[in-house]
């Protein structure tokens, strides 16, 4: 807007960075933290859930999830999170951010607990139980996405937004930590208590009762980090922003922002009404609406592109994710299911998780944190597509080399590199653009297709690499079950969607230090 920002606007965009920036990402990316952990720690569980409840009696090999059920508990939870994106984001842009913001977590808190709880009397009770929680938990991290991105792009100041954006997502990499640890934790106490011999040794007794109790402790304690901070969640204001340009109160937005901020408006700088809702030119604010023309001349091909990146981003990392434990396997890092206890495999399953993700995942979100802001989105975005192609083709191609005696700590490293620029690259900055770049009451809206159709890309993952990467290979049959052949053409596919997802970041505008209000170009007319 330049010179013609009003005050109350300018002021956030000029703020200093002030204690409650860090406050408001604490408690946005508590949500995060909650939404990874309960998304990626069903992965480690579905190895424990599949020997309790489907081993067969007198079987050489220990049971598993059939592909079609794994599939569904894996990727029920992205449905209720599409489902979530979509309704929230259409809702924080009608009623308020703040409003329902207290309703997603509360939804998490209810659902992780619900989830360790799913009951029945048979294999099929269970996950039918398990899988409907897990949508309605689904459903409340849905709402995450497009509320804290939102609310955190209106607090912050134009010079760190990225960086702060950035650091609300970054919390999933911690997310996804502990509930690697958390797994490993209680596993060690419940092989200690109630030891058990492999299953090759003593099939009946390698998987013991108490091993029931294991994966949904892991699940319910999924509520505990959304818990601790629904109080302050509830007590954050309605952005400035929202409260001003929407609802068009500028004393409250004024007041709101000097309380939480620190920074002094008075009542005759923040202006009347007018003054905050029409531009000096007396022009008034443009009102298009989503499905109009407008909104398809200014920010058509903008909406295109984050959600087609997102897409196809979720396509390659939701899949990789899920899929971890049968590369593990497939290279030998993890010993044969045969040759453990149920509580032995979890352990080993968690360990190389954790491996993972500190060597990838996590340092990946904070360069992103730490150069964003410099390099732009766009750069971080085409580069992070551009690598994770070029890794995934790396490991595809020379495959037999790499599962080959000797060599998978290489195909290891050059896993974890997929992740560094997933994270250092499009996984963070398809977060972050479309809350920077539409309308402030489109913003929510925008943000929740976008995330939905990352989601729908996550679900293609899970139910179609997912059951591939499981797919015995015809060439093998006679010597049993083999993942590898599923895993190398699901890695080859998934670099062909990192590079159209290379592609498509060409749509998408570089926000880097411009105003929210520039960005989306809310003081243009309309010309309808």
């Amino acid at each position: 807007m330049a010179g013609d920002q009003v005050h109350v606007l300018s002021a956030l965009d000029g703020a200093k960075t002030q204690w409650y920036h860090f406050t408001a990402i604490i408690v946005a990316g508590m949500g995060f933290f909650t939404d990874a952990y309960d998304l990626f720690c069903i992965s480690l569980v579905t190895k424990l859930i599949g020997r309790i409840y489907y081993t067969v009696p007198g079987s050489p090999r220990p049971g598993s999830l059939p592909p079609t059920v794994s599939a569904v508990v894996n990727g029920v939870a992205f449905v209720g999170t599409l489902s979530g994106q979509l309704f929230f984001g259409w809702l924080g842009d009608k009623v308020g951010r703040k409003s329902v913001y207290g309703m997603t977590l509360m939804l998490m808190i209810l659902c992780s607990v619900a989830s360790g709880l799913s009951f029945g009397n048979t294999p099929t009770s269970v996950m039918a139980t398990l899988c409907f929680f897990r949508f309605w938990l689904g459903f409340g991290i849905g709402g995450d996405y497009p509320l804290s991105a939102t609310i955190m792009s209106e607090y912050a100041n134009k010079r760190t937004r990225g960086a702060f954006i950035a650091a609300v997502f970054a919390m999933q990499g911690f997310g996804i930590l502990a509930g690697g640890g958390v797994a490993i934790g209680i596993t060690a106490l419940f092989r200690d208590l109630f030891p058990a011999p492999p299953y090759a040794a003593d099939p009946a007794a390698s998987t013991p009762a108490q091993a029931d109790y294991v994966w949904r402790i892991v699940l319910m304690l999924g509520a505990l980090p959304a818990a601790l901070t629904f109080y302050w969640r509830m007590k954050m204001p309605e952005t400035a922003r929202y409260t001003a340009l929407i609802a068009k109160n500028a004393e409250r937005a004024a007041a709101d922002m000097s309380k939480v901020l620190q920074v002094e408006i008075t009542k005759e700088q923040a202006g009347d009404l007018e003054t905050v809702i029409t531009i000096k030119s007396h022009t008034p604010l443009p009102s298009f609406g989503l499905f109009s023309g407008e909104f398809v001349r200014r920010h058509g091909l903008h909406l295109v592109g984050t959600a087609s990146t997102w897409l196809l981003l979720d396509i390659a990392y939701y899949s990789q994710n899920l899929f971890q434990k049968d590369i593990f396997s497939a290279i030998g890092w993890i010993p044969p299911a045969p040759t453990m206890s149920a509580l032995d495999e979890l352990f080993h399953i968690a360990r190389a998780q954790i491996l993972i993700a500190l060597c990838g995942t996590v340092p990946g979100y904070w360069f992103t944190v730490a150069f964003i802001d410099s390099i732009g989105r766009f750069k971080i975005q085409l580069m992070g597509f551009f690598m994770m192609t070029a890794f995934m083709v790396g490991l595809a191609v020379p495959y037999d080399y790499w599962t080959g005696q000797g060599h998978q700590a290489g195909f290891v490293v050059m896993y974890a590199l997929t992740f560094f620029f997933a994270n250092f690259g499009p996984n963070a900055t398809t977060f972050i653009v479309p809350a920077e770049i539409y309308p402030a009451r489109l913003r929510a809206t925008c943000h929740g297709i976008s995330a939905a159709s990352g989601k729908v890309g996550a679900i293609i993952g899970s139910f179609g690499f997912l059951y591939l990467a499981q797919s015995p290979d015809p060439a093998k049959t006679a010597h049993g079950y083999h993942p590898g052949i599923g895993v190398r053409y699901s890695l080859l596919v998934l670099a062909g969607c990192s590079l159209m997802g290379f592609l498509f970041t060409f749509l998408v505008p570089e926000p880097k230090g411009k105003s929210l209000e520039e960005m989306s170009r809310e003081t243009e007319p309309d010309h309808c």
